[in-house]
């Protein structure tokens, strides 16, 4: 990007727009594309492809998911657009919102039902094309629980996140402690997170005291949960454990949450003056146009690379297509890293027009508050 480039989109960008939060949307983004990169893998054997994860030989590796597991800031620069917006209309106001969300998913719900009825022909089993399937598709819940509290805002602004943080505490008792069954678990994928939402929505940005307390608090509770109430020390789920801290969200995948958002409080100052330069605010505000496409395509872009390498290599290339059952695995996926952004990128170039508003509802972008 050039020079005059950056200055021009700085220049458009209102005044009154924080651009730390598009930073933090960003951040977040980018974190669930390079855990899933790093933790995803495609191993053929028995005449099928079946999924794999580092995390179930590499244990050690689980202090990288708390890194890398960065929904909650997600929801929590959510709900912080959520309480800020001028709403006016609702039924206008929801409709622009979940158009944003749910044209790009039907362009990848459109191509993957063509995908999903070719890949027979080449050669996979009903196992391996629901083990693809589900791996492109499997982020989508998120979006749906983003579009439920997105709808709700007007009941949920006000709402202090501790009711939903004490559901999370009873659910997870009753399931743990008192032999409640499982499915009540499923409370918490709306309970869970709406407590970042609720506390973005209700506290706004805080402050570094409010920021301070929630870090400590936060990741105190969380530590203490695995330590000791024999939770998973991986924040993200596992292939193969019985209890997943993501699937549905657990306390300790909660209070973890609450120690992410204490910690995007604290760096909103530092971001905000990092963000006065036109070249890094640039570089933001085009990977915030494109978020929606870069969070639905990542998926595709690594099976992209997984199936084509196999094909032009014909045998199996550590790192893409080998076990991941050491260090040496796992270095090796670092090295495709690249590969899959140019795969990403290639499919942004096919895809990202579907995150554009229609014609007749295009304002200029970068002046709109997307949340």
């Amino acid at each position: 990007m050039s020079l005059v480039s950056a200055i021009s989109i700085s220049s458009r960008t209102p005044p009154q727009r924080d651009r730390a939060l598009d930073a933090l949307r960003g951040l977040a983004i980018a974190g669930v594309v390079l855990g899933h990169w790093l933790v995803t893998a495609l191993v053929a054997g028995g005449g099928t492809v079946s999924g794999a994860s580092p995390l179930q030989r590499l244990p050690a590796l689980a202090p990288v998911t708390w890194l890398l597991q960065t929904l909650a800031v997600f929801f929590f620069v959510g709900g912080v657009l959520a309480g800020r917006a001028s709403i006016g209309s609702y039924r206008t106001w929801l409709r622009t919102r979940l158009s944003r969300l749910f044209r790009p998913v039907a362009a990848l719900l459109a191509v993957w039902s063509l995908v999903a009825a070719l890949l027979p022909t080449f050669g996979l089993d009903d196992h391996a094309v629901h083990t693809v399937v589900q791996l492109v598709l499997s982020p989508l819940w998120f979006l749906l629980v983003f579009a439920a509290l997105t709808a709700a805002t007007p009941l949920v602004a006000r709402l202090h996140p501790g009711w939903p943080l004490l559901v999370v505490a009873l659910v997870d008792a009753g399931r743990f402690g008192l032999g409640l069954p499982g499915w009540t678990g499923w409370i918490n994928l709306a309970a869970g997170w709406l407590v970042p939402y609720c506390l973005g929505a209700r506290f706004g940005t805080g402050s570094r005291p409010v920021g301070w307390v929630l870090v400590t608090g936060g990741g105190l509770a969380a530590a203490g949960l695995v330590h000791w109430g024999g939770y998973p020390a991986s924040m993200v789920g596992v292939p193969g454990e019985g209890l997943s801290n993501l699937n549905p969200p657990t306390l300790a995948a909660v209070t973890f949450g609450l120690a992410q958002c204490g910690a995007a409080m604290l760096l909103l100052g530092p971001l905000r003056r990092v963000l006065r330069r036109p070249a890094v605010w640039a570089a933001v505000a085009l990977l915030n146009l494109s978020a929606m496409t870069v969070f639905l395509w990542h998926q595709t872009a690594l099976l992209a690379v997984t199936g084509t390498a196999h094909v032009l290599a014909g045998r199996a290339l550590p790192g893409l297509h080998t076990p991941p059952d050491g260090l040496a695995w796992l270095v090796a996926r670092v090295g495709w890293l690249p590969v899959f952004a140019v795969a990403l990128l290639g499919c942004w170039a096919l895809f990202h027009r579907y995150e554009r508003p229609p014609a007749r509802d295009e304002r200029p972008v970068l002046a709109s508050s997307r949340g």
